[in-house]
């Protein structure tokens, strides 16, 4: 079977089926129609037709055809073959066969459809049987199976491919971006011994804008308020939270108050930032390759960044010894930097931030590094997961000096939880803290003007 593709023009020519398609080989691999969807069975049918397309069909040729035409022609394909390999099997199981059988060729197999659903944030594959998806920040257990454990293995491989990546027995883990910006963690046996585990967190085409989180709850606009300021007024902010608390989210909207005739550089591992300024110059970090050389890491993109005349410099997430080197950045004139760090809490988040400092090799005394945080940071701004899978900013602390060997905080804002209700719906208040920042000398001394209600205490700010 062939395909030609000429002056946009393509069409399908047949080969005979071989000796191999013939007899018994030929038929059904059941004898009678089909009446109820059985998944294995749909799975045998899929495997099949996609292996004699494989065998039948040139499919290098086909990817070099765009997106739509290469669909058409494996739609085509398949319906063909299917007809040999099952002909009794019509309606919406044919449909579902075909279907499947070009997300195998062109797409990520049973994992496509999630994909492609924009209401789904993250997929997991943990097992054939254990597909799970995440929309609106809680987890779901979907109906999607593979084959077995070489059938998730072949999808991992399909995914990494074009990426110019590997996975194996001496390479069992992988982290890469995708084309689309999404994340893709895959881990294989050994070290992962049930099952090849594949990870896809998906990347939001769409920028929420701060009013679309004081909308969904995520803070309330007096907090958003001060926050502006904050920026506006070249303070330093970490934006710390546990994995998927929305901290890039919140950080691509925080950066949209940075004024445009700023420039901007931003260091991540891997690229997920899409900040809404025309002056903005994006580094990645480049992992090994697959003879263990030509790493770029973040240490060494943010050395860089400084000798490329920076107005802010954005690392996505500190997470090793960049933290030494963005530090050092903050106490020497590159006020206004933003980063996330994964920790628990604001506490928390200077312990871990201290750690990477550590990690740098540098054989300085604890207290000195304190200091340097001391003076470097400014504000930590905390956030959360609740069980409804809503996510919200859950406090905000300002960084006050040093108190013998201890940085000293103040928290300005809080949620406090009041309970669930009925229908699961996280219960709570954002309220002030009653007291004065320090910044605000700060604010004042850039012009900036906040009102001074923002930090009474009386009442909550906002209900949820």
């Amino acid at each position: 079977m062939e395909v030609s593709n000429s002056m946009n023009q393509w069409q399908w020519h047949y080969r005979p089926p071989g000796p191999q398609t013939t007899g018994s080989e030929a038929t059904s691999p059941r004898p009678n129609p089909v009446r109820h969807r059985d998944d294995d069975y749909l799975l045998e049918l899929v495997l099949q037709v996609h292996q004699r397309l494989l065998r039948d069909v040139d499919v290098a040729q086909i990817e070099r055809l765009d997106p739509d035409h290469a669909h058409a022609a494996v739609e085509m394909a398949a319906r063909a073959l299917l007809g040999e390999v099952a002909p009794h099997v019509v309606g919406e199981l044919r449909d579902e066969v075909v279907t499947a059988v070009v997300n195998e060729v062109l797409g990520y197999g049973p994992i496509d459809p999630l994909i492609r659903d924009p209401a789904v944030s993250e997929v997991m594959v943990n097992g054939p049987r254990e597909v799970y998806f995440e929309r609106d920040g809680i987890i779901h257990l979907s109906d999607v199976r593979f084959r077995d454990h070489a059938h998730i293995m072949r999808i991992a491989e399909r995914i990494i491919a074009p990426l110019g990546r590997r996975v194996d027995e001496a390479s069992p883990m992988v982290d890469a971006r995708l084309p689309d910006g999404s994340r893709v963690n895959i881990i294989i046996p050994p070290v992962a011994p049930d099952s090849p585990i594949i990870t896809i967190r998906k990347f939001r085409s769409d920028k929420l804008t701060m009013d679309q989180l004081i909308q969904g709850g995520t803070l309330p606009r007096e907090w958003a308020i001060f926050l502006e300021a904050c920026v506006k007024a070249r303070l330093n902010i970490l934006i710390s939270g546990g994995a998927g608390t929305g901290k890039t989210t919140f950080l691509n909207a925080l950066s949209a108050y940075i004024p445009e005739r700023e420039r901007i550089i931003t260091i991540e591992d891997p690229l997920e930032l899409r900040l809404q300024q025309p002056h903005v110059v994006r580094l990645e970090a480049r992992p090994p390759n697959l003879e263990g050389k030509n790493e770029v890491t973040q240490r060494d993109l943010f050395r860089n960044a400084l000798r490329m005349r920076p107005d802010r410099i954005i690392v996505g997430e500190v997470r090793g010894p960049e933290a030494f080197d963005m530090m050092q950045a903050m106490n020497t004139g590159h006020e206004g930097s933003m980063s996330t760090i994964h920790a628990n809490s604001p506490r928390d988040a200077l312990a871990r931030l201290e750690n990477m400092i550590l990690m740098a090799g540098f054989d300085l005394p604890v207290q000195a590094i304190r200091e340097q945080m001391a003076s470097a940071l400014h504000i930590i701004v905390q956030m959360a997961r609740h069980s409804d899978g809503r996510r919200r900013v859950v406090s905000i602390c300002e960084i006050t000096g040093m108190e013998g060997r201890t940085v000293t905080m103040q928290e300005l804002f809080r949620f406090e939880p009041r309970g669930v209700s009925h229908d699961g719906r996280v219960l709570g208040d954002f309220v002030a803290m009653g007291l004065r920042p320090r910044c605000v000398d700060r604010f004042q001394a850039a012009g900036v003007k906040v009102p001074t209600n923002l930090f009474m205490a009386e009442v909550a700010l906002e209900r949820w």
